[in-house]
């Protein structure tokens, strides 16, 4: 009997070290462009520390505004420097928590294996529309405006673009044939649904401005201990791996 009772406190012992007591939930806001590896790292620091994530997908630009207006995020991964800092700066995040988690890459890509040849194919303007995001909300949308206006296409491209809330809907304009094709971040198109598919040009890093994506934990989660828990983690070999393997840079 007392063998029995030793290992069957034992067997609780060892579940309640596995399932951590102080278990938190985090909501987290996400670029589109981002989505695809965050819920492979989500998933890892889930099964690593026992707290759940939940996720909301957008535009820079708009989870900006909804942060300042009171949504209740703990942690904005945004696909610029400038709006976590701005947060950070205006008291919105908490002081000395932003850093840098990745620089993105601007991709042209089409599912049609043959259309995209490199910068001659937007010289061409035989594509019928070309989907991008809109510079206003998403730092994407701003390297693709600054990579057409470098190659001095910006003005006579015009009446063929078609503009996506975030690098979300600018796919799904490219996905459903609505756009040939269009710029996108790299990672999606690592995307293990995409990863191989289509034609793609990747942009030249010196038509644009650096895509440099910062997070900063928010003022809400001052005392949430799994929003804490993931910073950290976004700063460990789990999560640069998967950051790396989606075609981002760390510097």
């Amino acid at each position: 009997m007392k063998q029995r009772i030793l290992a069957w406190c034992l067997f609780v012992l060892a579940n309640v070290a596995v399932t951590p007591a102080f278990a938190e939930q985090v909501l987290v806001a996400v670029a589109a462009n981002f989505v695809p590896p965050f819920r492979e790292i989500a998933m890892e620091f889930e099964k690593t520390t026992g707290h759940q994530v939940q996720v909301a997908a957008g535009s820079s630009g708009n989870f900006f505004t909804q942060i300042k207006n009171g949504a209740p995020f703990d942690v904005f991964f945004s696909a610029d420097n400038e709006r976590p800092k701005k947060l950070e700066e205006e008291g919105f995040g908490v002081k000395e928590s932003r850093f840098t988690y990745a620089f993105g890459r601007l991709v042209l890509w089409s599912p049609d294996a043959n259309l995209v040849k490199g910068e001659e194919t937007l010289r061409s303007r035989t594509f019928k529309r070309l989907a991008m995001a809109n510079p206003k909300t998403a730092p994407y949308g701003v390297a693709a405006m600054q990579t057409m206006q470098k190659l001095e296409l910006w003005e006579s491209v015009q009446p063929q673009i078609v503009m996506g809330e975030n690098l979300g809907q600018t796919m799904g304009f490219v996905e459903s044939g609505n756009a040939p094709l269009g710029f996108l971040a790299l990672s999606q198109v690592m995307d293990p649904k995409y990863k191989g598919k289509g034609s793609r040009w990747d942009v030249p890093k010196d038509l644009h401005e650096p895509i440099q994506q910062d997070v900063v934990l928010l003022k809400k989660a001052t005392e949430n201990q799994a929003a804490k828990a993931l910073m950290e983690f976004m700063k460990g070999p789990q999560a640069k791996a998967v950051i790396e393997r989606y075609g981002y840079e760390l510097h």
